[in-house]
């Protein structure tokens, strides 16, 4: 295929064999973006922010020259998670990363606490995610959970009231009230593969 400055821009709703290319070699690098089906949809541009974070670029969710490089230079994320299986999350990029046996499996864009204030059950909080060692201790796996803070799709908690969940907005900043939040179809994916499982370690750093 042509080298990166030669090849199209890519944004949503781009299509054809380019796109495929591009699906192909996120999902081959980690950056989840489920088939390879050339339509550049949601589930490509957060794997495309996923990308772009690890890396330290512009967060643009674009396909574009730069964009490219990093697909042909295999730009991967660096969990610290050496053995085991353990679900980390680095709060300096914001992404989620899988690990099983040590080997890197998934790599996702995620939007944690975002550090706001916010008013809920009586009193002021600021919105923030844990650093630490957890374990997922509590499922609610049969779609959309409404709490006072909104609804969760098939949260996982491993804190108190911090879980990693489903949502309809996941930006490529932090903005939630302290959960991990990932994409809908991300978090189906996560379950069809056992990753939320009761115990599961969850590392935030």
């Amino acid at each position: 295929m042509a080298g990166a400055a030669t090849r199209p821009t890519l944004v949503r709703g781009s299509t054809g064999s380019y796109v495929v290319a591009a699906q192909n070699r996120l999902n081959q690098l980690t950056y989840w973006c489920g088939r390879a089906d050339g339509s550049f949809g949601p589930l490509t541009q957060q794997a495309v922010w996923a990308l772009q974070k690890v890396a330290h670029v512009s967060r643009s969710g674009r396909i574009d020259a730069a964009t490219w490089g990093l697909l042909d230079r295999g730009v991967r994320a660096n969990p610290r998670t050496t053995s085991g299986t353990v679900i980390e999350c680095d709060l300096a990029e914001n992404t989620l990363m899988l690990v099983s046996s040590g080997r890197l499996r998934h790599t996702l864009n995620t939007s944690t606490g975002s550090g706001e204030r916010y008013y809920s059950r009586g009193m002021w909080r600021t919105a923030y995610t844990p650093k630490g060692v957890f374990s997922v201790y509590y499922r609610y796996t049969s779609g959309w959970q409404t709490g006072a803070l909104g609804s969760m799709w098939r949260p996982a908690y491993f804190k108190s009231g911090w879980a990693i969940h489903g949502s309809t907005s996941i930006p490529p900043y932090p903005a939630s009230h302290g959960c991990l939040r990932v994409s809908v179809s991300a978090m189906n994916q996560l379950y069809a593969e056992g990753w939320p499982v009761i115990g599961r370690r969850v590392w935030i750093y």
